[in-house]
């Protein structure tokens, strides 16, 4: 079951933490250390053990790649016209997939570890 209410705040999370460890960090790792360690507060947070830890972050993680589509798609249309959508949704097609698997095992990971510290209720 997901409780939207910490899959919204890891969504958050995740854009927050993984743009600050990115800055300073490194970019690769750091992204993927904030995309963890907010899959991990929402695993921690909803209390449905390991599965639904999994569940809810990995949730999370797909809902942050469908917006970064969104985006991507827009502002290419806002800037290009039709050459831009062209190029935004064959551009975020590639970049969905890709960010969509990796969101899904690091916030997936971080979140099944919560749920594991957290236990069940």
């Amino acid at each position: 079951m997901v409780k939207w209410g910490p899959v919204i705040v890891g969504f958050i999370l995740a854009v927050i933490l993984g743009n600050l460890f990115g800055i300073y960090v490194n970019q690769y790792w750091g992204v993927n250390l904030g995309l963890f360690i907010a899959g991990f507060i929402v695993g921690y947070w909803v209390h449905e053990g390991i599965i639904g830890g999994l569940w809810n972050a990995t949730v999370a993680g797909a809902f942050g790649s469908i917006v970064l589509a969104i985006l991507l798609i827009v502002g290419g249309t806002i800037f290009g016209g039709a050459a831009g959508l062209a190029a935004g949704v064959v551009t975020g097609f590639t970049i969905v997939i890709v960010s969509l698997i990796a969101n899904i095992v690091f916030m997936g990971v971080g979140g099944a570890i919560g749920g594991m510290l957290s236990g069940s209720d």
